[in-house]
């Protein structure tokens, strides 16, 4: 699929939206990582765009006691995805995820 011709100014507005967006993002894991909210919090506000574009490797690196070998054995148990989105888990993933994390 072509990209499509945008004008300068639609290009620096694409870059701005794009940029607030992983700002935002950061602010979630921050919140996460300092236990100010829970994984359960998290997967509460699954239908938030900010939170639902989240990908879920991201997720539980945030959360407080993994990094990145922790939640890609959790992740290989789960049977999910390393690129997988918070937005793109099934309902069963979702679960065994809350069943596992969701304190």
């Amino acid at each position: 699929m072509a990209l499509p011709n945008l004008s300068d100014a639609d290009r620096k507005a694409a870059l701005i939206k794009a940029a607030d967006a992983r700002a935002k993002r950061a602010a979630v894991r921050a919140r996460i990582k300092s236990g100010e909210m829970t994984f359960a919090d998290v997967m509460g506000k699954s239908d938030d765009p900010i939170v639902a574009r989240m990908k879920v490797s991201a997720l539980l690196e945030s959360l407080p006691g993994f990094g990145k070998a922790k939640a890609a054995r959790v992740m290989q148990e789960l049977e999910i995805s390393e690129s997988r989105r918070v937005q793109g888990l099934g309902a069963r993933q979702r679960e065994m995820l809350m069943e596992r994390l969701g304190k």
